[in-house]
């Protein structure tokens, strides 16, 4: 598999093994859907082992800051679609996302590079502070000795 470095660049949505979906439940969802919402359980949750993904360290790290409250203590991801009519299509879009999640998380961040003015530029501020200084003392009261 390759993933891309650069957040802008598109990554390869990798492939979820089947061992890692622990279990497939289907839910009463809301929203659009008239009264068939009530009738049907159309909304889909996945739960997913994290550890079965064989994901590396640092992906696995990221994993956790992204998926936030969806993962579990015990190293399981809930992913829940309901945004579609059908089960078929919220299946769908719940390993859509838990692909993209996963191809997220395999994408480095920059380190940031510290860096600190020169001492020209260091100079340079002082001296127009100074210089906004004396403009701004020769504004005080005018007196007549």
């Amino acid at each position: 598999m390759i993933f891309g470095a650069s957040p802008n660049r598109a990554t390869r949505v990798p492939d979820i093994p089947d061992d890692a979906i622990i279990e497939e439940k289907f839910l009463a969802a809301t929203g659009p859907g008239g009264q068939n919402v009530n009738k049907v359980a159309t909304a889909v949750q996945l739960r997913v082992d994290v550890f079965k993904l064989g994901l590396a360290p640092f992906a696995y790290q990221r994993l956790k800051e992204l998926a936030g409250s969806k993962l579990t203590a015990s190293g399981e991801l809930l992913v829940t679609a309901r945004r579609f009519r059908t089960q078929d299509a919220n299946r769908a879009d719940a390993r859509e996302r838990l692909a993209q999640l996963i191809a997220d998380a395999h994408v480095r961040q920059a380190k940031r590079v510290k860096t600190k003015p020169s001492k020209a530029a260091k100079a340079k501020r002082v001296d127009e502070k100074k210089g906004r200084s004396a403009v701004k003392a020769g504004r005080g009261k005018v007196r007549v000795d």
